[in-house]
């Protein structure tokens, strides 16, 4: 089962109607915001996870998602977790340009995608540590499981975040109360805009050489893998 599987099992279909309701769609296309905003997150996750250092780091802060549930949590702690996450995962500016680009793909607004993309990310972080620790999963197999989830992504779904993930990367200088329904009805009815964090004014420290992917380029204004 796939993380997003994983997801729609738990929101069930009156869940993802809440959500298209909160997105102002049908579940149809809800259906593909999801999907997309999880797919960039777990393509993030696993172009951090192309070096030992990296990998090690996202193994480590796992950890600390184990047996958490983020279904039922607080929807403005939901959003400050997932912006966190997200600065580590794309990057400021990546995140802003995953939001743009889903936004353009789902024809959805994109300040709508940024709350999407918050109230996703704790989610996928969750599920992924619970996965780990139930699988006993080193920092190598976690790497190959973000892998092999890229892997599950099909056809034109898979060319698009293909395209968004290498923009980012590459050009670089079950529903009902207390369900994923309600947490996204807290974040898109009325909880702030997401502000980006500042970038880090730490300087880039020399990564060893990479497994399974090229080296990212060092930009402190992007990823951060050092959770």
């Amino acid at each position: 089962m796939t993380l997003n599987d994983e997801i729609f099992a738990r929101l069930g279909d009156p869940g993802l109607e809440q959500i298209a309701g909160l997105l102002g769609t049908d579940t149809a296309q809800a259906r593909t915001a999801v999907e997309a905003v999880v797919g960039t997150i777990v393509g993030g996750m696993a172009h951090n996870t192309g070096d030992s250092q990296g990998a090690q780091a996202l193994r480590t802060a796992l950890d600390d998602h184990v047996d958490r549930d983020p279904f039922s949590a607080d929807p403005s702690d939901l959003e400050q977790e997932g912006q966190g996450i997200l600065g580590h995962v794309l990057g400021r500016q990546g995140t802003e340009q995953a939001a743009d680009g889903i936004s353009q793909f789902a024809g959805l607004n994109s300040a709508t995608v940024l709350k999407l993309l918050a109230a996703l990310a704790p989610i996928v972080m969750s599920i992924l540590a619970n996965r780990a620790s139930r699988q006993q999963m080193d920092a190598g197999a976690v790497a190959d499981d973000l892998n092999k989830e890229q892997s599950a992504t099909q056809g034109g779904m898979n060319d698009v975040l293909g395209g968004l993930l290498g923009s980012i990367f590459g050009g670089q200088g079950a529903g009902g109360a207390g369900g994923l329904g309600d947490v996204l009805g807290g974040l898109l009815g009325g909880a702030p805009p997401y502000q980006s964090q500042e970038p880090s004014q730490e300087t880039p420290v020399d990564r060893p050489a990479p497994q399974r992917r090229p080296p990212r380029a060092a930009d402190p204004e992007n990823t951060n893998p050092d959770w």
